[in-house]
């Protein structure tokens, strides 16, 4: 939309919104930088730090889960702490009073829910729950933490000190960018039920999105009439297959995103700019 200001792109928006009486909202890691959580990519798409953990690798490899449940340690206090921002709320209102029909979320923090929104499909799990691998019961991360901390505290208290060895960085799903020297003394959460391996009840990259999850996502697509993403890239394909969809029915798709999407040629209105800035003013 070059040349117009923001009020004008936000009006076109919003008549986007007037139009069509049921918007799907596919919302990304863009749409959570303002409560503190960082994104995953550039402006240009690209992937910042290092390549994430792989399913696979965690569930056959004692030394990845160990690496991972150590960086996560770090991390987990930027998403325990994090609050829906100003977009998040704005959503949730915008769903109640019936401006949008149903929210996709690509991110694993919990925070859409915490805003209120209730017609809601996490694609890729929520970062607040654990699950055992052996007997499947869930446990709350936040349990998982306290165990982790006093089970380890010399690194917990090099994390919070910011030591040299241990510098952390958090990431959008929890985990954390820090060196570590040494974690043959690191001691690994276990199940309290079982004493089975535990993993985040997330979709780690490598993992297929439960069947029954996606049917019901694509159930939501298949229902609106248009489409509108928010703070997301699409470099996943699991969101982009979205705007595939939408743009092979012939729905219209609309975003809010700062920097390029995969889907760019698709959408026909594009707001680069943040989401806690744009959805606010949509109310």
């Amino acid at each position: 939309m070059a040349g117009m200001n923001l009020n004008e792109q936000v009006d076109h928006l919003s008549g986007f919104l007037l139009r069509h009486r049921r918007v799907l909202v596919l919302t990304g890691a863009g749409l959570s930088t303002a409560s503190g959580i960082p994104d995953y990519r550039d402006k240009d798409g690209v992937r910042r730090g290092r390549t994430p953990i792989q399913g696979p690798d965690f569930r056959k490899s004692e030394a990845v889960r160990r690496r991972y449940w150590a960086r996560s340690m770090a991390g987990w206090p930027t998403l325990a702490q994090a609050a829906p921002n100003a977009g998040h709320q704005a959503l949730a209102q915008l769903e109640a009073a019936g401006r949008i029909d149903a929210l996709i979320t690509q991110n694993v923090d919990g925070l859409h829910q915490r805003a209120g929104s209730s017609r809601l499909i996490e694609l890729h799990g929520n970062i607040h729950g654990v699950i055992c691998l052996d007997c499947r019961t869930l446990h709350r991360r936040a349990d998982i933490q306290r165990w982790l901390v006093e089970a380890n505290p010399a690194l917990a208290a090099s994390a919070a000190a910011g030591a040299d060895s241990v510098v952390p960085e958090a990431r959008p799903d929890g985990d954390a960018e820090i060196e570590l020297n040494d974690l043959q003394d690191f001691h690994m959460p276990s199940c309290g039920d079982c004493g089975g391996t535990l993993q985040p009840d997330v979709i780690f990259f490598g993992d297929n999105i439960p069947a029954p999850r996606t049917a019901a996502a694509l159930e939501m697509m298949e229902q609106a009439d248009a489409l509108l993403v928010v703070g997301s890239s699409l470099m996943v394909f699991s969101g982009y297959r979205f705007c595939k969809l939408a743009a092979a029915s012939g729905k219209p798709i609309a975003a809010i995103n700062l920097g390029k999407t995969r889907a760019d040629e698709l959408i026909g209105l594009k707001v680069e700019a943040t989401a806690s800035e744009v959805l606010p003013r949509l109310l």
